[in-house]
């Protein structure tokens, strides 16, 4: 739109022009209220916990800690999250059936050396007065965050964005990913081939198909997103930073004997 001294048009024919609403141009984006952010966290906590919750569960748990909430206002924040039951998989990244889609190529497969093969993923992480998504490229052999970033819109810019930092790195033999519509389009995909990465994506419905990263999220909320009240953007990238360097180079997990995951990427073995 441009301004209607400069035009000598009315907002009634730009927006005829633009082929938009005049409504539109008179809209103003409200925040999320209170109440909406509160149980958005309440749920998301919960669903963390117990993922076997659908929206009649979710509703029953809300009115146990004395909030009012119908089922269909708890069905929409859970769509809101990306959320649905059953599966522990936060479907934020959904399905475009005009992309292409790549059949999963770690079924059987031993992974036994760091770059073999890597994973990427989505998930929610709150905010003092809203929310933000966030994606991170991890190797799966050595749980090795290589890159991450945010986004306050579920787009496919801030996914290529990570990705291409993890490619400046290093380059895997397999990257898997869920059939969400930001892994699967062509501007991702490209990046992969380009390359010379295989692709593999998970089966629809198959919740431990990219187990590892969902693992990470586990750990990102309990150790540092639950724990915080993040003012702004700025302070969770700030604070996630941080936390991703304690992840990757001091904190010691079981499964990688007691190694940090930066020894284990570095090393090899």
């Amino acid at each position: 739109m441009v301004e209607l001294g400069g035009s000598g048009l009315s907002v009634a024919r730009q927006c005829e022009l633009l082929g938009l609403p005049r409504s539109s141009y008179y809209y103003t984006a409200q925040p999320p209220s209170e109440r909406d952010l509160r149980q958005l966290r309440m749920i998301d906590e919960e669903y963390t916990r117990h993922p076997f919750r659908g929206s009649r569960r979710m509703r029953d748990y809300l009115e146990e800690q004395g909030e009012t909430a119908c089922r269909d206002r708890v069905r929409r924040l859970m769509q809101q999250l990306g959320l649905q039951a059953i599966y522990p998989k936060k479907r934020l990244s959904q399905e475009n059936k005009e992309h292409e889609k790549h059949p999963y190529l770690l079924r059987g497969l031993a992974i036994v050396r760091p770059n073999q093969v890597w994973c990427s993923d989505i998930t929610y992480i709150r905010l003092k007065g809203g929310f933000v998504y966030l994606t991170a490229v991890m190797d799966w052999h050595s749980r090795f965050v290589l890159s991450w970033d945010l986004s306050i819109t579920l787009d496919t810019e801030f996914c290529v964005t990570a990705l291409d930092r993890a490619l400046e790195r290093c380059r895997p033999e397999i990257f898997n990913t869920d059939q969400g519509c930001q892994y699967t389009s062509h501007q991702f995909t490209g990046r992969l081939k380009e390359s010379g990465v295989r692709i593999s994506m998970d089966g629809r419905g198959r919740c431990f198909d990219n187990i590892m990263i969902e693992r990470l999220w586990r750990s990102v909320k309990y150790e540092e997103v639950y724990l915080k009240e993040y003012a702004s953007v700025w302070d969770c990238r700030d604070a996630l930073g941080e936390y991703f360097e304690f992840y990757n180079h001091r904190r010691r997990h079981q499964g990688l004997d007691r190694r940090t995951p930066w020894e284990v990427y570095q090393t090899g073995v």
